[in-house]
């Protein structure tokens, strides 16, 4: 059921955060006349918002630091939005509608966004503490990692998937004289995205050029030397790794914590319905920081719709609201091209189709039930993967086109018209080769 937000009345709206999603409601708003008469965006970090996905060619020396910003101060400013850098929101009254930065400025707002964001999440183990262990979220921690790079040593990367394998080709690029390892406590890399197959393509790609793959790897502590300095890992099976810095990129944790002292209802984030409303309906929260229906969020393209339905609350339009949808995830680590969505690993009711170019490095592997796509995994040429997604999302019956699946959104249309036109068409003559149904 659609309903219309009462919110177009706001007069101050308050935004705790100026990350990625802070920046892209900011930006919706704007466009609407119906947007609050006075937006005030508080940031803890003194630069404005920017791009954390482009983190990783930033450290490798592939980017400039400006090249990251989405907008700069002044842009805020032409479009009468009051902009705070490097201050942190220390308590929010609920029960007198102000806020207390970290500086002693006290706002009063009618109503506030939270979009904090989220932080590395930090494994509970012994030498956690040490000297010479970062996380890679922002782009002082980018700062750290380049320092770390160009000083050479053992670098020892924590986590197997996109960002610590980002973390690690940055660091490796950078480096002259430095040695990075990753560790995976899962038996492959990205697991949660690739299946078997790709994962091991990357694995070995990643290896060639020079970095130490090490899988399985469950990490139990770290220790340091008497001034407090990281110098080593120690893993479950008894294996030990010098390291001179660690970095961990496994995993994040919503930044929950202003709403939970506030008294707003929290889990893991801070919980919010299908309008992004929490417990208090003078606050929303938007983005990694919250919760919804049990999940938790990392990727831009579920808080890129939660920012549409959010930004249509606040100025008062109707609107359906946020549900969780499937996604594909495109992917690019280090220069290598991967999309996938679905499960990773078939059960006994798939049929798989499967194709690999050993000379140029491509695989394709899609999930078939019952004729419909129900997972796909794209290594190296990713061109068709929004086909089949979109055949996916649709419940297309492919059973008409599966030798061409593999091989061509084209064919396979071509195929799919003219069963749907019970026309006779054969494919045996075809220069492609037969797809192998593993």
């Amino acid at each position: 059921m659609e309903t219309t937000s009462q919110c177009s009345s706001i007069r101050h709206l308050v935004i705790i955060g100026n990350g990625m999603a802070s920046h892209r409601l900011i930006e919706a708003l704007v466009k609407q006349p119906t947007r609050p008469q006075c937006i005030t965006v508080i940031g803890a970090e003194p630069t404005p918002a920017y791009n954390r996905i482009l983190l990783s060619p930033l450290l490798a020396g592939e980017m400039q630091p400006d090249a990251l910003t989405l907008r700069n101060a002044a842009w805020y400013a032409d479009q009468g939005i009051t902009l705070i850098l490097g201050e942190k929101v220390d308590t929010l009254d609920r029960a007198h509608q102000t806020l207390t930065t970290d500086s002693g400025r006290t706002l009063t707002y009618d109503h506030v966004v939270l979009a904090t964001g989220s932080r590395p999440a930090m494994p509970n183990i012994p030498g956690i503490e040490l000297d010479g262990v970062h996380g890679f979220r922002d782009l002082q921690d980018a700062a750290a990692l380049e320092a770390i790079a160009l000083q050479g040593g053992n670098s020892v990367v924590i986590g197997g998937g996109l960002l610590g394998l980002e973390a690690a080709e940055g660091l490796r690029k950078r480096g002259n004289n430095i040695h990075v390892s990753v560790l995976q406590r899962s038996e492959r890399l990205m697991n949660r995205q690739l299946d078997t197959t790709a994962s091991h393509l990357l694995q070995n790609t990643l290896t060639q050029r020079g970095l130490n793959i090490v899988t399985g790897a469950q990490l139990v502590r770290l220790e340091g030397d008497a001034q407090g300095q990281v110098t080593s890992i120690h893993l479950a099976d008894g294996r030990k790794l010098a390291a001179t810095s660690v970095i961990i990129a496994a995993g994040i944790t919503p930044n929950a914590a202003l709403g939970h002292h506030a008294g707003l209802t929290t889990e893991r984030g801070v919980l919010v319905d299908e309008y992004l409303t929490t417990s208090d309906p003078a606050i929303s929260a938007l983005g990694e920081c919250c919760q919804f229906n049990g999940a938790t969020y990392g990727l831009v393209e579920p808080i890129w719709r939660q920012v549409e339905v959010l930004a249509a609350t606040i100025c008062g339009i109707a609107t359906p609201g946020y549900k969780d949808a499937p996604s594909a995830t495109k992917l690019k680590v280090s220069g290598i091209t991967l999309y996938a969505f679905g499960p990773t690993q078939p059960s006994a009711e798939h049929e798989v189709l499967s194709y690999r170019d050993i000379e140029r490095g491509d695989y394709r592997r899609v999930l078939l039930r019952n004729g419909e796509i129900e997972g796909a995994v794209l290594y190296g040429d990713t061109a068709l993967g929004p086909w089949y997604f979109k055949q996916a999302l649709a419940g297309s019956n492919l059973n008409d086109c599966r030798q061409a699946l593999l091989f061509g959104a084209a064919d396979a249309e071509v195929l799919l018209s003219a069963a749907s036109e019970n026309s006779s068409v054969s494919y045996a003559n075809s220069s492609h080769p037969t797809p192998e149904a593993a």
